[in-house]
């Protein structure tokens, strides 16, 4: 399945199937699941990165596990919304599990997601630096996947 635009994703996702959302770094994947009825994004897990095929294989097991149909991949844009380096790396990512998994995939803008989810873990949590670098990067997952779910697949 080629790629999608968050307005298409939802009329190519299977019935009663999930999404995963990802926050791709260079160190972490950061995944989160939505409930079947696509309305809440919940933080699941985060995948140390190594090598590609070994990374997609966790990630295959993951969706498995889940019941996942679709995947919501922060696209890290640059503030005037430009696509830099790290956009070129997170598309490449994206474009080599569409290679290994054929299921439905739509990029959503990540931009502040991480630096939000640290104001809130800090703010509202109250949570230590190290407790926080333990669950950002699935947080951010969630608010990303979050944020797909609210603005588009809603609509």
């Amino acid at each position: 399945m080629p790629i999608y635009s968050n307005q298409e994703l939802k009329a190519h996702l299977p019935a009663g199937k999930r999404l995963l959302g990802l926050d791709v770094g260079t160190k972490t994947v950061g995944l989160a699941l939505s409930d079947p009825s696509l309305t809440v994004a919940t933080p699941l897990q985060t995948i140390r990165r190594t090598k590609f095929t070994r990374d997609a294989e966790e990630l295959e097991a993951i969706i498995s596990e889940h019941g996942v149909g679709g995947l919501v991949v922060g696209l890290p844009l640059n503030m005037d919304g430009s696509e830099g380096r790290a956009c070129q790396s997170v598309r490449q990512f994206a474009a080599n599990l569409l290679a290994r998994n054929d299921m439905p995939i739509a990029f959503h803008d990540e931009r502040l997601s991480t630096a939000a989810v640290e104001r809130m873990l800090v703010k509202e949590a109250d949570m230590t630096r190290q407790r926080r670098a333990k669950v950002v990067d699935k947080a951010a997952a969630a608010y990303i996947l979050q944020g797909a779910l609210d603005h588009v697949l809603q609509s």
